[in-house]
């Protein structure tokens, strides 16, 4: 056992090679840590100032389920803030606040995810646009690394009809080179523990780093699956767990999906089935809330080659026609800022009232309830 001080045993056991893949095509190569991670490099942002030591403290908020979400409503969520404690890392930060690594990195650029330090503020990226696509069983938008589920809600007569319940997780996606692909599929088969038969591409990438496989691999702490998966009718891709929690949330796999074993576990509970499936490759998204407009820019995948400030204008301007309004002035300094940081946090454009900084510091200060992380290592000679 492994407590969360010692952050290089943790980084090796969270990507050995050996524990990592998807069934058909998944799998996670050494030195992917930082180059071919597939992530486009991101411009230094400013830290969030620092808060004072007697400044009260509340209650997280709900980050997993959101229900009665009405066909009107556009985000999700909050903005929080957590002050860092001596043994936190963005490891087990993350899993506790339903993040990916990667986001909590991003919107962080300044903060250190192995030591973040004891008192260091730690921005919490816990709200999120909703994708304008049709609100129809999963969705998955890869550039942000994130599924929501549309569930229908129960009609008591409040909600009404097209309310639905959402929920949001972290993914894990395909890395440069076996990027997860987009379009619409099914759920057509589940799974609980699952047998893995790594395919010959995978094995074989194996073998050329001195990581042989066996051909089949039984459940069990050493499938990469984890206990649930859920095959999606593109032949070769599946949705389940992890037995490597810490690379939900990063570019680690050879194309499935992949998720924190807690959150697969009660996805297959309730996802029968022929549920639809859409993924989506959207960075950039906006969207309304108490009549403000919000603009959520997240890094694109490397291979993206289209150019952020179009597709900033895009969606902005398809905001503008769902919300059936004439366009007002937007503060373009605020959203060349927002589109050159790309930290995955929505910012109010019109006539806000603060400015990046001073919005990220007037965030909900949440408890620190974060438990020091335990990794499982394997014995060595």
């Amino acid at each position: 056992m492994l407590r969360c001080g010692n952050w290089r045993s943790i980084l090796s056991a969270a990507l050995l090679p050996a524990l990592a893949g998807c069934a058909f095509v998944d799998g996670l190569e050494l030195g992917t840590w930082r180059d071919g991670w597939g992530r486009a490099e991101q411009p230094v942002a400013e830290a969030p100032p620092s808060i004072p030591a007697d400044a009260p403290r509340h209650p997280p908020l709900p980050t997993r389920h959101f229900d009665a979400v009405t066909p009107d409503r556009e985000i999700l969520g909050d903005v929080q803030l957590l002050v860092g404690q001596y043994e936190n890392t963005f490891v087990q930060i993350a899993r506790d606040f339903n993040l990916g690594f990667d986001e909590l990195e991003l919107a962080n650029p300044n903060v250190d995810p192995w030591i973040p330090g004891e008192g260091t503020p730690i921005v919490l990226p816990t709200m999120n646009v909703l994708p304008a696509v049709p609100r129809e069983g999963i969705v998955l938008n890869l550039p942000t690394m994130r599924l929501f589920y549309f569930a229908a809600e129960a009609d008591d007569g409040a909600a009404g009809p097209d309310a639905r319940r959402v929920t949001s997780h972290p993914i894990g996606i395909g890395r440069q080179g076996w990027a997860t692909p987009t379009g619409e599929a099914r759920i057509t088969e589940k799974a609980r523990e699952p047998t893995w038969y790594p395919p010959a591409s995978v094995r074989a990438e194996h073998a050329e780093l001195g990581d042989p496989l066996p051909s089949i691999v039984p459940p069990g702490p050493d499938n990469p699956l984890g206990d649930f998966a859920m095959r999606l009718s593109m032949p070769g891709y599946l949705i389940h767990g992890t037995n490597k929690p810490p690379g939900v949330g990063m570019r680690v796999s050879h194309g499935c999906i992949r998720l924190y074993p807690e959150d697969i576990e009660a996805l297959f509970e309730r996802v029968p089935p022929g549920t639809p499936v859409n993924i989506i490759d959207e960075p950039v998204l906006a969207g309304w809330h108490d009549g403000e407009l919000y603009l959520e820019v997240h890094a694109p995948l490397a291979e993206d080659g289209r150019d952020l400030t179009e597709q900033a204008e895009r969606v902005i301007g398809a905001a503008f026609q769902r919300a059936d309004v004439e366009p007002v002035p937007i503060d373009a300094e605020l959203v060349a800022r927002i589109i050159e940081e790309r930290r995955g946090i929505p910012f109010p454009v019109i006539e806000p009232e603060h400015d990046i900084d001073g919005y990220l510091a007037s965030a909900r200060l949440v408890e620190n309830l974060v438990e020091p992380v335990i990794v499982e290592t394997a014995a060595t000679d």
